[in-house]
């Protein structure tokens, strides 16, 4: 059984997997140990992993469950970001973080565990997420399983090269500038984020980064993705505010065709030939499915967008940091956290009130311009990075004599487009249509209008239908051979 059930696990999805073990073909405790082989497997060469609660998954695998459960017995990792699991260190991926543990799960992180999932520990995040690149002084580098040389993107690296490298169906992670999305587009696999409000954020936050941060999963097929988002959205108790649940399941809309859609191209930031490239092929591909592409320039200055967002990301991790500082009764110092984190914070962690509040002002209100131009457009069409993968310490090169300028444009002249979508609080997706001439994958990104989740899904299971890629697999994998 075990050989047959590797081979499962080489090529079906978490639905598929829930499905069997509600058949009573393969058992909890079977497939939480072939995971946990599969992972040890993998995990010398790609570094995803920051705690492993194996104990507490076997525990757990043994415990009587509710009947057909939607991913029963299906193993996986939540992101060790603000995402608290109970037993695992809350390290956010910086050595501030010591070596507390959460005596609680977060609200997402439950209602996954209702869904059957085993959770089997914690993966790898760049310190405080503020990183196109998992890259830490803490972890080490998280490697791609396309070509461990490079990265995995940022800042649900761990996520992305465990799915990837097939150890598991789908992980937990959150984006709060593209951080399910750009390491999707790096490792080849499938990234979905939410409109802003759509996903509980407590019981620790009511929101992060100012609106712009939200939860959900990297998958390596369409309908987990929607199946996790139907089984895990709505408010939490004393959410802020919330984005509008469809009455309509994402999974049922996997199953439907989005019809003839406008689709518009975003002309905007300079992209590599690749790039490029790989714009034009999506574009065709949608024309081929009947959908019409026009280009189309979005009202904003980019580089203003970059700026504002770091204004509320800034003053975000300075809070963070006093928090964990009174946590402690210590306060954090510069030799404690990383060359990029010291930078942004002697620029941005003390910005006044006003310029705080003229930020989120300013998002709110991009919010409202795109949505107006989103009326000519069902769907925003752009490839998710400006380039291919970057080989590690690329993004990671920083020191104390760069400005923050200087960062924003090592970061955003790499993933230009992602932010976008968190600001303006829009569903958006990458989709791995494209790899480049060297074998790397490079994702297309699809932005939707606010609350219409059901409408990407759609599209994204179309594309899958007509352009699969479960099917291919990097050459560092768990697979059976």
């Amino acid at each position: 059984m075990s050989h047959e059930l590797h081979h499962l696990l080489d090529s079906q999805d978490g639905i598929a997997l829930g499905e069997r073990v509600n058949a009573g073909d393969i058992s909890r405790e079977a497939l939480v140990e072939a995971v946990i082989e599969r992972l040890e497997r993998v995990e010398p060469s790609i570094n995803a992993v920051v705690d492993r609660l194996y104990d507490a998954a076997r525990e757990e695998s043994r415990q009587p469950q509710p009947a057909d459960q939607l991913f029963a017995g299906v193993p996986t990792l939540v992101k060790d970001l603000f995402s608290p699991l109970k037993g695992a260190r809350m390290t956010q991926g910086s050595r501030v973080g010591g070596e507390v543990r959460a005596e609680f799960d977060a609200e997402a992180v439950a209602r996954l565990r209702r869904t059957g999932c085993v959770l089997l520990g914690t993966s790898t995040s760049p310190e405080f997420g503020t990183s196109y690149t998992t890259e830490s002084t803490r972890h080490g580098a998280t490697r791609n399983p396309w070509d461990l040389e490079r990265s995995t993107g940022g800042s649900s690296g761990g996520a992305a090269a465990l799915v990837a490298a097939r150890v598991v169906p789908f992980a937990h992670g959150n984006d709060g500038g593209g951080s399910l999305r750009v390491p999707a587009s790096c490792c080849g696999v499938f990234g979905f984020k939410p409109s802003r409000g759509l996903m509980p954020s407590g019981p620790m936050a009511g929101e992060g980064w100012g609106g712009m941060g939200t939860s959900h999963a990297i998958t390596r097929s369409v309908r987990d993705s929607a199946a996790l988002l139907d089984a895990t959205a709505g408010i939490d108790l004393g959410a802020p505010y919330a984005a509008p649940v469809s009455a309509f399941s994402s999974l049922e809309a996997t199953r439907r065709d989005p019809g003839a859609l406008r689709i518009g191209m975003i002309e905007g930031p300079e992209l590599s030939p690749e790039a490029a490239r790989v714009a034009r092929q999506t574009a065709a591909l949608c024309e081929s499915l009947g959908h019409r592409v026009e280009t189309v320039t979005l009202p904003l200055e980019w580089d203003e967008l970059y700026q504002r967002c770091f204004d509320v990301i800034g003053p975000s991790t300075q809070e963070l940091l006093d928090t964990i500082g009174r946590m402690r009764g210590q306060p954090v110092t510069d030799e404690e956290i990383e060359p990029r984190t010291r930078v942004m914070l002697r620029e941005r962690g003390h910005i006044d009130a006003t310029r705080y509040v003229s930020a989120i002002n300013y998002i709110h209100a991009l919010g409202r311009r795109i949505a107006t131009t989103q009326l000519e457009f069902d769907v925003l069409l752009s490839p998710t990075l400006a380039r291919k993968p970057p080989v590690i310490g690329t993004l990671d090169a920083f020191d104390d004599r760069l400005s923050l300028d200087e960062i924003i444009h090592a970061f955003h002249s790499y993933c230009p487009f992602t932010a976008l979508c968190n600001a303006t609080g829009q569903p958006a997706m990458s989709v791995p249509l494209f790899w480049t001439e060297d074998g790397l994958p490079l994702g297309s990104h699809f932005a939707g209008r606010f609350g219409e989740e059901t409408l990407l899904f759609s599209l994204a299971a179309q594309l899958e239908r007509a352009q699969p890629w479960a099917a291919r697999v990097p050459g560092v994998n768990a697979c059976c051979r």
